[in-house]
C-alpha cells in the first residue's frame, strides 16, 4: 500500500459536530481491520490493535500495519478470539504487553491472559499467566477486559459462559467475575475472598463485562456489562462486592421468560446506571486529555445496538447525564480509548473495521 494512501483515507472521513460545546471531527487513521477488538497507544503514538481472529497488529500513525509474531493461538468461535491489549504501567522500561483471549477449543475453553515483551517484530518471551477456571463448553460470554490498578495489580473481567449463569454467584468458580492477579500472574495475598477459597476473585455476580476502566485519581473502578433483554449496567466496583447476576436483574430472558423477579436485594450491590432496553455496551474510556476540556473526567462507551458512542457525564463521581455521539459513522463501535496524546480513539467492528481518531474541529486543535 502506498504510504500516501492512509493519509488520503484520513481525509475521507471528516465530520464536524457540536457536542456539549465540544466541536469535533472524525478522521480514519487505518481501515481494512478485520473485526478489531481493542487498541493501546505506544509511546511513539503508534498503536497495537487486536483483531478477533487472532492477530496483533502494529499500526503506525500514518495507518501502515504489521502483523506481529509470538502471539498465542486462540479459539476463534462464536464470540471467542483475541480481546483486550494493555501495556504494563512500566512499559517504558520493561516493554511488557498483556493480551486477553479465548484459549482452548470446542468443549473446553476459557478466557486467558498472555504476557510478552514487545520487540520490533512481535512478542518475545511470551507466556500464559492466567486461564480462567473451570473451563467451559460454550463459545460465548468471555468478558476479556483488562485494567491495571494503581498498586500495579491486574484486573480481568470474565463472563459466565451464557449457559452457566448460576456460576456467577459461586465464589468457587471464576466465571462471571472480575479477577485480580499480580503482573506476573501470581495471586495477591490481600484479595478479598482468599479466606473463602476464591483465590483470584475480586468481585462477583457479573454476566458479560465488556468495558472496564480505572480512575486512579478518584480510586474508582468503572465496569459495564451486557444484560439479557434489557438490564445493561454500569457498576462502580468495590473489592469483594456481589453485583447480583442472575439473582437480580433489570432484564428478561431472550425467550421473554423471567430470569428473576427482583431488581434489588439486600447485600447485593445496585448498578450506578442501567439501560432498558439494552444498548450492548462495548469498550470503556475515561477521557483524561486536554484537547476536549468539557469532556475531561467523563466516561465514553460504544453502543453496538445503536451504532454510536454514549458519553456519561460524571460530576463528583456520579453519573448525571448521557449524550449520544458519533452516530454519523453508522458503524458498531467495539472499543473506545482515551490515549496519551489527548485524543479519543474508536474501533469500528466489521470485516473492514477502522481505527478512528476524534479530534477538535479545525481551529481548536492544539
Amino acid at each position: 500500500m502506498p504510504r500516501t494512501l492512509p493519509l488520503l483515507l484520513a481525509l475521507c472521513l471528516l465530520a464536524t459536530a457540536a457536542a456539549r460545546g465540544a466541536p469535533y471531527r472524525l478522521e480514519t487513521v487505518a481501515s481494512g481491520l478485520h473485526h478489531p477488538w481493542s487498541l493501546a497507544q505506544l509511546p511513539d503514538h503508534s498503536f497495537l490493535v487486536t483483531e478477533r481472529r487472532g492477530r496483533l497488529l502494529h499500526v503506525g500513525p500514518d495507518g501502515e500495519r504489521q502483523a506481529l509474531t509470538g502471539v498465542p493461538e486462540t479459539y476463534e468461535a462464536g464470540q471467542g478470539g483475541f480481546f483486550d491489549v494493555m501495556l504494563h504501567p512500566g512499559f517504558d522500561d520493561n516493554r511488557l504487553v498483556y493480551l486477553s483471549y479465548a484459549a482452548g477449543g470446542l468443549g473446553a475453553n476459557a478466557t486467558a491472559i498472555f504476557r510478552g515483551r514487545l520487540t520490533a517484530t512481535g512478542l518475545a518471551d511470551g507466556e500464559e499467566i492466567l486461564r480462567v477456571q473451570p473451563l467451559k463448553d460454550t463459545p460465548q460470554h468471555y468478558g476479556g477486559r483488562l485494567a491495571f490498578l494503581p498498586d500495579g495489580s491486574l484486573l480481568l473481567t470474565t463472563g459466565e459462559g451464557f449457559d452457566h449463569r448460576e456460576a456467577a454467584q459461586n465464589p468457587a468458580s471464576e466465571l462471571g467475575k472480575v479477577l485480580r492477579i499480580s503482573d506476573d500472574g501470581s495471586v495477591p495475598a490481600d484479595n478479598p475472598l482468599v479466606a473463602a477459597g476464591a483465590q483470584r476473585v475480586w468481585t462477583l455476580g457479573h454476566r458479560n463485562p465488556q468495558g472496564m476502566v480505572v480512575d486512579a485519581d478518584r480510586g474508582v473502578v468503572w465496569l459495564h456489562e451486557h444484560g439479557p433483554r434489557g438490564g445493561d449496567e454500569v457498576n462502580r466496583l468495590l473489592p469483594g462486592e456481589n453485583y447480583g447476576w442472575p439473582a437480580v436483574t433489570h432484564g428478561i430472558d431472550y425467550s421473554g421468560a423471567t430470569i428473576s423477579p427482583y431488581k434489588h436485594w439486600p447485600g447485593l450491590t445496585d448498578p450506578a446506571h442501567v439501560w432498558v432496553p439494552s444498548i450492548a455496551p462495548s469498550g470503556l474510556a475515561l477521557y483524561q486529555g486536554d484537547r476536549f476540556p468539557t469532556w475531561r473526567g467523563d466516561l465514553f462507551l460504544g453502543a453496538l445496538v445503536d451504532r454510536e458512542v454514549r458519553r456519561l457525564d460524571l460530576e463528583d463521581g456520579i453519573i448525571v447525564g448521557e449524550e449520544r455521539l458519533f452516530g454519523e459513522l453508522g458503524e458498531r463501535i467495539r472499543d473506545v480509548r482515551s490515549a496519551p496524546d489527548g485524543f479519543l480513539y474508536l474501533l469500528t467492528d466489521s470485516e473492514a473495521g477502522r481505527l478512528v481518531r476524534v479530534r477538535p474541529a479545525q481551529g481548536t486543535d492544539h
